[in-house]
């Protein structure tokens, strides 16, 4: 499988220049990639409290729509944040978006401090099949916990795809944390990053990078705009596991309800 790491400034409570920038990165997309991956709320940015009424939208709302549209065009799957409207109550959600429309919807379980008050956190955690590969998707934060991870591992997770959008001076604390994420989990991680500046003086990191299931680095992006194709082998998931598996010698299972779906998502119901 190859992903598409697309690592971009933006600003922040501007939907139309950031679909614009989205809907540019898709159409001039590798002729050979499998899923694009963009940063952290892609299409709002970090909307302030009095704009995020304003951009928030549905899951299949305007922006989305007009994603589906040019990934329906090139034929190619995207992971895109959106600042999402749920009747009264907001959610910083990424989807997996494919040319059949959404995959899978998550909302970001473990929110940043600066969320709490104007964002609801998350109630579960979701994988699909995408391609033969199971998927799911975290946000950011949710890296530097070690649960949300072992949730996706739990559901039978091989590639975690994260959008992120963190700044300075923590860039640090996600480098370290992917990797410990994929290794302690032995799947593949592909975290995409923001980077630029941002309102209030905030400073995004860059930094976007793939581990692989042993904990191995396999590239790490600077801190300026970039695009980076990556193929993934999926046979180093039985590699990594050959001679131990931290999943099965585990003995503290997450304690969730599991729910199984006939479309072949997966989901973990936070207790």
């Amino acid at each position: 499988m190859k992903i598409e790491l697309v690592q971009l400034a933006g600003r922040d409570g501007d939907t139309a220049y950031n679909l614009q920038r989205t809907l540019h990165a898709i159409a001039t997309c590798a002729p050979d990639t499998d899923v694009l991956v963009f940063p952290e709320t892609q299409l709002m940015g970090f909307a302030s409290a009095s704009q995020l009424g304003e951009v928030a939208e549905a899951a299949d709302g305007p922006g989305v729509q007009a994603v589906l549209q040019a990934l329906r065009e090139r034929d190619v799957a995207a992971v895109v944040g959106i600042a999402e409207r749920d009747g009264d109550d907001f959610y910083n959600t990424s989807l997996l978006l494919t040319p059949q429309g959404i995959a899978l919807r998550y909302r970001k379980t473990h929110l940043w401090p600066s969320e709490r008050g104007l964002m609801q956190p998350g109630d579960r955690f979701a994988t699909t099949l995408y391609k033969g590969v199971r998927v799911g998707l975290l946000i950011c934060y949710d890296i530097e916990f070690p649960e949300p991870a072992r949730a996706l591992a739990q559901l039978g997770c091989d590639l975690m795809l994260v959008c992120n959008a963190n700044m300075d001076p923590f860039g640090p604390v996600h480098r370290t944390a992917i990797l410990a994420r994929a290794q302690e989990n032995q799947a593949f991680a592909v975290l995409v990053n923001r980077c630029g500046a941002g309102d209030d003086g905030l400073v995004f990191a860059g930094a976007s990078s793939v581990v692989d299931p042993s904990g191995r680095l396999l590239f790490e992006a600077g801190r300026e705009e970039c695009r980076q194709v990556v193929e993934l082998d999926f046979s180093e998931l039985q590699r990594s596991r050959k001679d131990y598996d931290y999943l099965q010698d585990r003995r503290m299972p997450l304690a969730c309800r599991q729910i199984d779906h006939a479309d072949g998502r997966r989901e973990l119901l936070i207790a």
